[in-house]
């Protein structure tokens, strides 16, 4: 049976590979970047198996718009990979409070906003007692 998965962070890297697995073997996509038209390849390849759709994972409404078209076009979520993230890099003393914060924001209550749009009526939530893992990534 086919699976419908719903992806942050597809643009390139991971979340795009993980992506093209999943259109490659015959699963549908939603496949969600800050950019829509990095998803214009995914699109032209595999048609109306995926769903392209620009957001912002540190959006609350755009990210709980994204999940409600995601399961209006395919039904329902089996899989949740919240794949969009940003990197930190530097010595601990020299990063500033905001950019820590900014990382958060993206990081840990992207992740967040996304798991609370998309579990309750997918076969993940708890009453189901079926389907599929949500993953985190960073």
């Amino acid at each position: 049976m086919s699976k419908v998965w719903f992806f942050t962070g597809s643009s390139r890297g991971l979340g795009r590979s993980f992506a093209e697995a999943a259109l490659a073997r015959g699963d549908k996509v939603a496949a969600a970047a800050r950019s829509r038209a990095s998803l214009d390849e995914l699109v032209a390849t595999y048609g109306d198996a995926v769903l392209p759709l620009q957001l912002d994972v540190t959006d609350r409404v755009a990210v709980f718009e994204g999940v409600n078209r995601a399961k209006e076009r395919f039904g329902r979520l089996d899989v949740v990979v919240n794949n969009a993230g940003t990197g930190l890099f530097g010595a601990v003393e020299e990063l500033t409070e905001q950019q820590l914060r900014d990382q958060l924001e993206t990081n840990l209550f992207g992740a967040l906003r996304v798991v609370q749009a998309a579990l309750p009526a997918s076969p993940m939530a708890p009453a189901s007692n079926a389907g599929e893992p949500t993953v985190k990534m960073s």
